[in-house]
């Protein structure tokens, strides 16, 4: 498998990592859209958010939010507050089939996205 997300989990791809846990990994984006862009992985493979399905699914969501959530605070983003983003399909601009929700946060985010 040649997933990019993948190597960075397996540190063979170098990446600037935020949080580490056993099930979620928090790292900078390499061209962000904000002044805090991170993405937040699961670290095993999970191609989009349309194959966490079913009881497994849910934990892993619910676990990968929570995990989301804390990477969020510890970057102080609560009091203005930041967008978590996660894009499905190629009409959507999902760049990497591996699940990954963007956190972006450092300034006013304008609606709508896109």
């Amino acid at each position: 498998m040649d997933c990019i997300f993948c190597g960075i989990v397996a540190g063979t791809i170098p990446a600037t990592v935020v949080k580490r846990s056993d099930e979620a990994m928090a790292f900078r984006d390499t061209d962000p859209k904000a002044p805090e862009h991170v993405l937040i992985i699961p670290t095993r493979h999970v191609p989009a958010v349309r194959n966490a399905r079913g009881a497994e699914g849910e934990e892993l969501l619910g676990r990968l939010m929570q995990f989301t959530a804390t990477v969020a605070s510890e970057l102080g983003l609560d009091i203005d507050g930041y967008r978590i983003v996660t894009n499905t399909g190629p009409d959507a601009g999902q760049s990497v089939e591996h699940l990954h929700l963007h956190v972006l946060g450092g300034r006013k985010l304008g609606w709508p996205p896109g």
